[in-house]
């Protein structure tokens, strides 16, 4: 029963948080229009998400087991509860960032927490990825229904309605601390005698090793591409397509459903194919989607603003789906990347991912605000085809760097 009570909330925790850290797309949107802010200013909201979660995940990691994980977990469901209930009454774009920042800092603790947790509430390495992997499908479920849930609370006449979205999930973070503080657990687990600068001394150590090096520039382009995307693509509906706001962000679960969709394909076709060659024809196929269709659309063509499933053009259907092309990506590297090092060198490295991932995201979102601003949606859209090709380079990269030290292996037996 205590181990349900713990799944349970874990699976809360992470539904609300999916839906959280992947509104900023919405709230983006949003912000110009309401609070009268430009796609540059707006592009800020992503840092404030991603800053925090890199910088808590790399001075927490170490100290956490210490801590206790689930005084880690009350504690960031505290402070998202007030993020959340600040953002429906502060009704201003610095209620936002205030909103973001306290998602971030939490979702580093819940993450932290939920990662080691799998090990502890499961018996077999079996079990461990089961769950592992249904925790994160449900991660997936989360961000697509952020895209149903948020327009059920948009109204015509009242332009603030939408706020009240907040106390719908300040009521869930809620419900998942009572289930929290009422199951009776409380894990000890083992902990590495490190101290916080052994650990991040064992990160960068890391980065001199070339796999590693090359990795890290490889999730930091391929983060670019997806949040790129998936921060921008509501607004890009509602300035390119001429969506209504509400049909903009539906239309953009289509997204965040060819992604869920693209890495369970993915995790079956790795078994029959070689990870270099499913992550490189992704990427080219992805570059072939965004080449031809962005010749094909002008800002506002249609000066009426569509607002239901059946006005909307083959194209707004299709550009969502270069999600099934660039989803398989992120999971195969980090499996291949972490499976070529050794066991002990997993959590540091891990930490790299984190932080990594929070650059490519915040400095990607910025990029494409920026140019959405100066330059309009759809060149914008065109800049993403230079990580995707600097993505491509990198994998060529990281499987020549396995391949000889594959070799060198061999060479040693012999």
């Amino acid at each position: 029963m205590q181990n349900f009570r713990i799944k349970l909330s874990l699976y809360i925790n992470y539904f609300v948080f999916a839906i959280l850290l992947n509104s900023v797309g919405i709230v983006i949107a949003k912000s110009i229009k309401v609070y009268g802010v430009d796609e540059k200013q707006a592009s800020i909201l992503e840092a404030f998400k991603d800053l925090p979660i890199a910088i808590v995940s790399f001075f927490v990691a170490s100290f956490l087991p210490r801590f206790g994980y689930k005084k880690a977990m009350q504690l960031a469901l505290l402070i998202v509860f007030f993020g959340c209930l600040g953002m429906r009454y502060g009704n201003s774009f610095w209620s936002a960032k205030l909103m973001f920042l306290s998602v971030g800092v939490s979702f580093a603790l819940i993450k932290l927490s939920v990662y080691s947790l799998v090990g502890v509430v499961t018996e077999t390495p079996q079990q461990h990825s089961a769950l592992m992997s249904s925790i994160e499908g449900f991660f997936m479920v989360g961000i697509a229904s952020a895209y149903f849930l948020f327009p059920a609370f948009y109204s015509d006449t009242d332009q603030n309605a939408w706020l009240n979205v907040y106390l719908l999930l300040a009521g869930l973070v809620l419900l998942s601390f009572l289930i929290m503080t009422l199951s009776g657990f409380n894990i000890q687990s083992e902990t590495a005698g490190s101290n916080m600068m052994d650990d991040i001394r064992e990160s960068f150590g890391l980065i001199v090793i070339p796999l590693v090096l090359v990795f890290i520039f490889s999730a930091f382009f391929f983060v670019m591409i997806e949040q790129g995307i998936m921060t921008w693509l509501p607004r890009f509906n509602e300035k390119i397509f001429s969506f209504s706001s509400r049909l903009s962000v539906q239309m953009a679960s289509i997204l965040a459903i060819s992604l869920a969709a693209g890495r369970f394909l993915a995790g079956w076709l790795s078994k029959k194919v070689s990870w270099s060659l499913i992550v490189i024809s992704c990427a080219v196929l992805a570059v072939i989607l965004l080449l031809a269709i962005l010749p094909q659309l002008k800002p506002g063509d249609h000066v009426v603003e569509l607002s239901s499933l059946s006005d909307v053009p083959m194209l707004g259907f299709v550009l969502p789906l270069i999600g099934l092309f660039i989803a398989p990506i992120y999971p195969l590297l980090n499996s291949t990347v972490l499976s070529h090092l050794p066991k002990h060198l997993h959590s540091p490295m891990s930490g790299l991912i984190i932080i990594f991932s929070a650059l490519g995201g915040t400095i990607g979102s910025r990029i494409v605000g920026t140019l959405f601003k100066n330059i309009g949606g759809v060149k914008a859209f065109y800049f993403l085809i230079i990580p995707i090709v600097l993505l491509i380079i990198s994998v060529l990269l990281i499987q020549r760097l396995i391949k000889n030290s594959e070799a060198k292996k061999n060479d040693a037996h012999h």
